[in-house]
């Protein structure tokens, strides 16, 4: 079975049966159209038996060609902050700025910081445990961990670290994803790869990030916009007719890299010295940059792709905009909520926004506010959500579902 960039699969490939078998569907980028306009589910796996008789076996050995096909639904969710709240009188006290500055242009009033002994890899833990009991789902059940994040506690990453802050005995596979405020967009999308093409039951979807690490507390156009926290979901397989992860709409532009890093810089001073053998060698120590952003770029492009990508993500899953019950955008900034909404006509009130409470968390920030929404009683079992990530990368992406 081959796969392509922008969806699950595409039509499975077998040389010898080429003009044989004409597949009943034709399996789209994000695999959820046909050719006719009727939505169908996806067929995840592929296993052709009989298709082609084996030599000496007789004709009623052979069978007639079959598709196995699985769909996933997410049933669980959970998020945690930190404790220490920061509020914009409080950063007033250490940047030149006030709170009426900020809540104006931002929508921002509050962030949540780690401190003290928190960590990235407990927040992640936290969450994750929440969403399983949500589900009803042990942890030794689950059987794939994604950490989407940025900013992990690790070098080499944090989901090893989770999967064993859960206890889980069983070693199941956790690895990180870090694809920025786009992260848990991707992180949903490869938990319903695995599930459909690998045979997954059980997956953690985590978006976790802390960037207070990474922001310049003495530059007002980026200190104010950021927060610490983790939000996760269980994504669960389920017969094909019952899936709930109905198309999404992925992409990357590198070349806007310039708009939004935090790059890897040396240091300026040589401090392990050369004595001069190798020009150039041992490497000096080095580390990444503070986040450096310009914001009104980043504004154009949000409210340019967002609505494209969602409209996208759409048009694979059949929908009209009409049929979506809330709007679920990567918590950035207001304008950006608003600015979206607007272009696609739909209402403020089926905007989910909890923005002013917790800034931009990144990969944490479209969990976040979901488990927020669900335990409010807000989103309930059946609605549908259009949820849209978008920046550093450059990276933004869309995904239309049913939650429960």
């Amino acid at each position: 079975m081959a796969t392509n960039a922008s969806g699950l699969f595409t039509t499975p490939t077998v040389p010898s049966l080429r003009g044989k078998i004409k597949p009943s569907i034709r399996i789209f980028g994000s695999g959820f159209r046909s050719p006719d306009g009727i939505s169908k589910r996806v067929f995840c796996s592929s296993t052709f038996e009989g298709a082609e008789k084996h030599v000496g076996a007789s004709p009623s050995e052979s069978r007639a060609p079959r598709l196995v096909s699985k769909g996933c639904k997410l049933i669980g969710c959970g998020s945690a902050v930190p404790s220490l709240k920061i509020s914009n009188d409080d950063l007033a006290k250490v940047v030149d700025t006030n709170d009426e500055w900020i809540s104006v242009r931002t929508g921002i009033r509050n962030r949540r910081i780690l401190s003290g002994k928190e960590s990235l890899t407990a927040l992640a833990a936290e969450a994750a445990l929440k969403a399983l009991e949500m589900a009803e789902v042990d942890v030794d059940d689950v059987d794939l961990i994604l950490m989407c994040t940025s900013s992990p506690d690790d070098l080499f990453g944090s989901a090893p670290q989770v999967q064993k802050a859960l206890g889980c005995k069983r070693n199941p596979l956790a690895y990180d994803i870090t694809a920025a405020c786009s992260g848990f967009v991707m992180g949903l999308v490869s938990a319903a790869c695995h599930i459909r093409g690998g045979g997954f039951k059980n997956v953690l979807v985590i978006g976790a990030d802390a960037l207070s690490r990474f922001v310049d507390w003495t530059d007002r156009g980026t200190c104010i916009l950021f927060g610490d926290a983790a939000g996760a979901v269980l994504v669960q397989a389920c017969d094909s007719e019952d899936d709930s992860l109905l198309a999404f709409d992925l992409h990357s532009d590198g070349d806007g890299n310039r708009h939004l890093n935090a790059a890897f810089k040396e240091s300026e001073t040589d401090e392990l010295g050369s004595n001069g053998s190798v020009l150039g060698f041992p490497p000096r120590r080095a580390s990444f940059s503070c986040l450096q952003m310009n914001g009104k770029e980043v504004f154009r492009f949000a409210v340019r792709v967002v609505p494209q990508s969602i409209e996208a993500a759409l048009a694979k899953a059949g929908l009209p905009a009409s049929s979506i019950d809330w709007l679920l955008l990567h918590q950035a900034n207001q304008r950006i909520l608003d600015g979206v909404s607007s272009r696609m006509q739909i209402p403020s009130e089926q905007v989910i926004s909890n923005l002013a409470n917790y800034g931009n968390t990144s990969a944490a920030s479209i969990p976040l506010a979901l488990d927020e929404a669900v335990r409010s009683g807000k989103v309930k079992p059946g609605h549908t959500i259009a949820a849209a990530g978008f920046g550093a990368g450059l990276t933004w992406g869309s995904t239309v579902f049913r939650w429960g």
